[in-house]
């Protein structure tokens, strides 16, 4: 390869691919030291940065679930301004995230964490039923906060009343939803927490009250693991993909 040598050639040929970027609306990026045994899957890119990672929570806890799992993954940042015509004919719906097991596109979440768990079930992230809907409220209570103008509808209440219970669990569980180990239900709610805490915080100027202290230190436990450090879209890119929600 002359004086550049292989990895050069290599990351001048991406630089150069990833120039084109604005025809294609998807950037790759590869999470493996064998390519040949990598799945593909598709997450949304940051608003107005195709080329980073974006906001979306169930984009993030796809590739939360295949961090823990230590799996090898091909990612494609989606543009979802502009989704490449590849992405939709085998994603018609153009909804992210998406990934591909046996030459097969999947969507939904909730379907993609549970395929990964079978096909990599060590470590396990398996929960028992009973702390399945731990949380599971959170996120929408949220939202309807985070959009209300009306400081008096009952949303802020409504979301505190959420953490509370979350925080009531947490006290008699332990250090995770379900006890000492992650699961799959912790990984569901870390990215719609961090949505909550960097959004309310931008624009309500709102934080988790001090006094729920398991919910202060599980959320910080969450956001300090590798995985989350590795997945989680910049807090820039999370007040970008709110704000037209929130402003109009």
């Amino acid at each position: 390869m002359g004086v550049f040598g292989n990895a050069t050639y290599l990351l001048l040929f991406a630089l150069s691919l990833s120039s084109l970027s604005h025809l294609t609306a998807q950037f790759t990026l590869l999470h493996s030291h064998n390519p040949a045994m990598a799945v593909e899957v598709c997450v949304k890119a940051a608003v107005g940065a195709p080329h980073v990672l974006g906001d979306c929570p169930f984009s993030q806890r796809v590739l939360l679930t295949l961090e823990e799992k230590n799996a090898a993954y091909k990612m494609h940042l989606i543009n979802v301004a502009a989704k490449p015509q590849w992405f939709l004919e085998v994603n018609p719906e153009g909804k992210v995230p998406v990934i591909k097991f046996d030459d097969k596109w999947i969507s939904d979440s909730d379907v993609i964490v549970g395929i990964i768990e079978e096909k990599y079930p060590t470590p396990s992230l398996i929960y028992p039923p009973e702390v399945s809907s731990v949380g599971s409220k959170i996120f929408p209570s949220f939202v309807k906060f985070l959009l209300s103008m009306d400081s008096s509808d009952g949303t802020e209440k409504s979301l505190l009343q959420e953490l509370k219970a979350l925080d009531e669990h947490l006290k008699t569980k332990g250090t995770y939803v379900n006890g000492d180990n992650i699961c799959a239900v912790d990984l569901s709610l870390a990215p719609k927490l961090y949505h909550l805490v960097v959004a309310l915080g931008h624009f309500k100027s709102w934080t988790i009250p001090e006094s729920l202290t398991h919910v202060n230190k599980y959320k910080k436990l969450l956001f300090s693991r590798e995985s989350f450090q590795k997945t989680k879209a910049a807090e820039k890119y999370v007040i970008a993909g709110w704000e037209h929600k929130v402003n109009g």
